[in-house]
């Protein structure tokens, strides 16, 4: 159960949010990590982890302006803190610990799909051996919207290196020192030029733009969308963007919304895994992927994420 340590009054006063919440006895906190080490220059996250405890630090946006994210993981809770360079936006409404959870996928019905699938003849062993398994969530929406359009058909270290271009392009640093991952209205302001300099495709860096676009006037009220995701909406919305698809979808639904059903049939990485499950020598189609994972609706994407998990696992 989740605990706002701080009054929204003092948390308004000076610019500090806080919250503090248990965790599950099953809680992995590797996959969470291991998202937000992605980049190894840590220019708008770190993560550090002294002996039984771990600290996650990101740079990030909060009512417009900069902000400085601390989440500390110790054995069995988590303490979470915001300090937000414009005291007079940190307006805490239950939103900071609502946020926290989410990207700790604290939300997430895992003991449920573990119970119902733990004696599967094919992922039943991966299962169990990663149990507690949890998606890892962006800070908002937008970040995992915009990281998943950086993602298109490229390798991870690619990605990785064009949304660190994105962050030093829109140029907002928080006091502590930490780049932070842009709004909407930040990467509006970034001309497609800009984005072409820093190794984006013109395709790439203008459907960017557009759903920043969007994003910034209301045309996709993405943080609207948090408290009951409306799939279909989400998904008409964005699928009348130029340079959006199934993929791109399915997993801004996973990354921005925790949702747990998308087919991820798309991804190569989830297709790799299935392979090496199954034992079969020959590349599996999407068709083949997209067919194998139905039978696990409504937790399609996070099995998704257990083949993403034990892939990780087995590289060198």
């Amino acid at each position: 159960m989740a605990v706002d340590v701080l009054s929204g009054e003092r948390s308004a006063r000076n610019g500090v949010l806080s919250s503090a919440m248990d965790l599950p006895a099953t809680f992995r906190r590797r996959e969470i990590l291991v998202f937000h080490r992605r980049d190894v220059q840590e220019i708008a996250e770190s993560v550090v982890e002294p002996e039984g405890e771990a600290l996650l630090r990101k740079g990030m946006m909060w009512n417009g302006a900069p902000a400085y994210l601390q989440v500390r993981f110790l054995a069995d809770r988590v303490e979470a803190s915001m300090a937000v360079d414009d005291t007079g936006g940190a307006v805490h409404d239950g939103r900071f610990g609502a946020m926290v959870r989410r990207m700790l996928g604290l939300a997430q019905d895992v003991h449920t799909f573990e119970r119902q699938h733990r004696g599967h003849p094919q992922i039943g062993a991966l299962i169990m051996r990663q149990a507690g398994l949890r998606v890892p969530v962006a800070a908002t929406p937008f970040e995992a919207l915009t990281w998943a359009v950086t993602g298109q058909q490229i390798s991870l270290g690619a990605a990785v290196s064009l949304r660190r271009k994105l962050i030093l392009a829109a140029g907002v640093r928080h006091a502590c020192g930490l780049m932070c991952y842009p709004d909407a209205g930040r990467v509006a302001a970034i001309s497609v030029e800009t984005l072409r300099q820093a190794g984006f495709s013109t395709a790439k860096a203008n459907t960017l733009l557009t759903v920043a676009r969007l994003a910034a006037d209301g045309g996709l009220p993405l943080d609207a969308w948090l408290q009951e995701p409306p799939v279909d909406e989400i998904r008409h919305r964005l699928l009348v963007v130029r340079g959006i698809g199934p993929w791109t979808v399915d997993y801004t639904l996973l990354r921005g919304f925790g949702w747990m059903d998308g087919s991820l049939h798309g991804d190569a990485a989830v297709r790799r895994g299935l392979q090496a499950l199954l034992g079969v020598e020959a590349r599996l189609s999407e068709t083949d992927a997209r067919t194998w994972l139905a039978q696990f609706s409504p937790w399609r994407a996070l099995v998704a994420a257990h083949l993403w998990a034990a892939g990780a696992a087995a590289a060198p």
